[in-house]
């Protein structure tokens, strides 16, 4: 071997352990880009506030319900999409009932939390509803299941929502919201929800989804204390509604 061949052999040889550094560290590098969990949302342990959910609906109606829900809950899903729609069109919107959704994330659900805040940070834009509408209709973009970070689809629901994505990414960022899902939660523990969906109608506590039919037979049977109730206190007589047959099962 000539002295000039040796000579390059040489120098190639720390050129190659370059490389070789580079690339373990690339590979560590991508390594850590892949594996890193994704920033994790917990609630507060102490909460100053009361709680409030997020109310639609006529405040004359003389019933109120009250769902306690988890966006990452499939029942929760099928409630809020199929049958949903219908209560909200011939219930909320000809003002026989208000309709108010409470956060009830659930532990063993992840994300759920995340789309909770999400959903939240919209309110604070006016937007709850549009927000919890495209949260529930895809659940499986966002769940557990499809990713360790749900952020980046719950952002694209927020621009698909209409928001000012800025705002929103922001408030989402900063907590602000999430003392008052927390109150929210502790309302729905104090009310011994084991199950989500459930609903409040008049006091009563009813677990699983409701269809239309079912909720509108809870509802009758409420307007008709309810009649009754001022009936007695005023001392007028008043016509009641025909009260329909309990669901099955109740």
């Amino acid at each position: 071997m000539s002295r000039s061949s040796v000579k390059a052999a040489k120098s190639a040889k720390p050129f190659g352990a370059i490389l070789v550094v580079v690339a373990v560290i690339g590979v560590s590098a991508l390594g850590y880009v892949l594996t890193r969990p994704a920033k994790v949302i917990t609630l507060p342990t102490v909460v100053n506030l009361a709680a409030a959910g997020v109310v639609t609906g006529s405040p004359d109606a003389l019933v109120e319900v009250v769902e306690f829900a988890d966006f990452e809950c499939p029942g929760c899903g099928y409630f809020a999409t199929l049958h949903e729609p219908d209560i909200m069109a011939r219930l909320v919107a000809s003002g026989e009932i208000r309709f108010r959704f409470m956060d009830y994330p659930l532990d063993v659900h992840p994300n759920a939390l995340a789309a909770h805040n999400a959903a939240q940070c919209a309110n604070e834009q006016g937007k709850f509803w549009e927000m919890h509408d495209r949260i529930f209709q895809n659940q499986e973009r966002w769940n557990t299941q499809a990713t360790p970070d749900p952020k980046k689809v719950l952002k694209q629901l927020a621009g698909d929502a209409g928001l000012d994505v800025g705002k929103w990414d922001d408030c989402y960022d900063s907590g602000s919201k999430l003392e008052q899902i927390a109150a929210n939660r502790k309302e729905g523990e104090r009310m011994q929800v084991r199950f989500t969906p459930s609903f409040v109608i008049g006091g009563k506590l009813i677990s699983g989804s409701l269809t239309y039919d079912e909720m509108k037979t809870y509802v009758t049977a409420e307007k008709i204390r309810v009649m009754a109730q001022q009936s007695k206190e005023t001392g007028t007589k008043v016509t009641t509604p025909v009260q329909a047959a309990p669901p099955k099962g109740d």
